[in-house]
């Protein structure tokens, strides 16, 4: 069993950690944080690396579960974000193979963060023809003795994932960028992902 936050379209990481567990428990207990993969990921765009943020409705003079926050849809958050995957994966291989499966969670009006990222990665298992054993954590335990991969969760502290490359669209501008969006797996490897995901080993980098 490892235990994951289920993050906004969860990172190449991420996924490396799921497909190679008998068991996944996402963390649905904890208290919300700012500056986490909780509202955002990255996509690989003309410029090199592109973040994409959720707005949300968070003070951090009352304390609120993760499971609580409300999206802010005060922006055409949504539409920004679809425009900037379709710019940044519309040449790839795979762009057009998956757009219709990803499309339809960036036109359906969202509220919930949580409830949101676990429909994101239903989507993204679908399309990996994944099938895991999922759970959800009953309450919040500070420390794991084994299989505590929350620390991914965690997008202050950069840290220097080793993973094989693979061509991505803009690679011959910026070179390779790794542990992504698992967006930008799908759309550069397409049925090949899954197969990428079990060939790389799981490190543990909180140690």
């Amino acid at each position: 069993m490892v235990y994951i936050y289920p993050t906004f379209l969860p990172s190449i990481a991420t996924y490396i950690t799921m497909v190679h567990a008998p068991k996944v428990c996402f963390e649905v207990q904890d208290n919300y944080q700012k500056q986490t993969y909780r509202n955002r990921t990255y996509i690989y765009g003309a410029n090199g690396r592109l973040g994409l943020h959720i707005p949300v409705h968070y003070s951090q003079k009352n304390r609120q579960k993760s499971s609580e926050i409300q999206i802010d849809n005060s922006s055409n958050w949504q539409t920004t974000h679809w425009k900037s995957i379709e710019s940044a994966y519309k040449t790839s291989p795979f762009f057009e193979y998956y757009e219709d499966d990803f499309k339809p969670l960036f036109i359906t009006p969202q509220h919930n963060l949580m409830n949101f990222n676990f429909e994101c990665m239903l989507v993204v298992n679908q399309c990996l023809k994944l099938d895991l054993e999922l759970f959800k954590t009953k309450e919040f335990i500070k420390n794991y003795k084994a299989d505590d991969f929350r620390f991914l969760v965690n997008a202050r502290k950069e840290i220097a994932f080793e993973h094989q490359p693979y061509i991505q669209v803009f690679e011959s501008k910026h070179g390779f960028i790794p542990n992504l969006s698992i967006l930008d797996l799908i759309f550069n490897e397409g049925p090949n992902s899954l197969n990428y995901l079990k060939s790389q080993a799981v490190i543990d980098y909180s140690k």
